[in-house]
């Protein structure tokens, strides 16, 4: 074999190795450290504090229903939004002062807040001014559906509504119908609101160490951003046979022209 033909085996098979998107990059969740036998523990989760614009849907129950129908009214059954449409029309918005407006109880601060602690507030402000404790009024309060934005790299991207206390990660991503072959896995950017600020997160999902990340649990209203890899860039394709056909198409094209110019 001469050298021209060597060196370019030695070119094709550098491209295709540099091209290709290796299988480990796309495993969620790797124990990468085989000498680390310890069991992985997930972060303690902190609960979410409430912002502007939250949407909270509020019910408040007593052993007599009728004394606390004024409260309901505006609520589907069991205080719950049947959907997001629903939620926004009738739930309790917190205004840019950090305030929700209840019948009876007027303004409500809650800014800052998580829902347990306005659940007890507005037990505590009812039993003390409106209702004797015979009364058994109580109050359940929370979040009208989980929201978060996810974009990038994603196979549907977008704002979704999750009917569920909870959400990590990867669950949003199971949501969004899961990362592109294109998309980096290893650097997941996860931007967080606090009072004091936003915080931007990066958390790799091909380390089982992820779920000690604070950015692994996500709170309401999360915005998750998956960049793309570089061999996106390339336009090389993601897979061998997409790079191999991508340079015997380059190679046929350059020798296509070469012969016509030749001739």
């Amino acid at each position: 074999m001469n050298k021209p033909k060597i060196y370019l085996l030695f070119l094709l098979l550098s491209v295709l190795l540099t091209s290709c998107i290796p299988n480990k990059d796309l495993i969620y969740l790797q124990k990468k450290d085989v000498s680390d036998n310890q069991v992985v523990e997930p972060v303690n989760k902190k609960p979410y504090r409430l912002q502007t614009n939250d949407v909270l849907s509020i019910s408040i129950k007593a052993i007599d229903p009728k004394l606390v129908e004024i409260f309901n009214s505006g609520n589907a059954a069991g205080g719950a939004p049947i959907s997001e449409q629903s939620g926004y029309f009738t739930g309790n918005s917190v205004d840019e002062h950090g305030n929700i407006r209840l019948p009876i109880l007027g303004e409500v601060n809650v800014l800052g807040f998580t829902t347990e602690e306005v659940r007890i507030k507005i037990e505590q402000q009812l039993n003390e001014m409106y209702f004797r404790k015979e009364a058994g009024v109580f109050a359940i309060v929370k979040l009208a559906g989980f929201k978060y934005t996810i974009n990038g790299e994603i196979i549907n991207p977008g704002t979704i509504t999750l009917y569920q206390d909870n959400v990590n990660i990867m669950e949003a991503i199971a949501n969004a119908g899961d990362i592109a072959i294109t998309g980096n896995r290893k650097d997941v950017k996860v931007m967080r609101k606090f009072p004091q600020g936003t915080e931007t997160f990066s958390i790799d999902l091909t380390d089982s160490r992820a779920v000690n990340s604070p950015a692994f649990n996500l709170q309401p209203n999360d915005y998750i951003y998956i960049k793309p890899l570089k061999q996106k860039t390339w336009g090389t394709g993601k897979t061998g046979i997409e790079s191999l056909t991508t340079i015997v198409t380059i190679l046929s094209l350059a020798t296509t022209t070469y012969l016509l110019l030749k001739n």
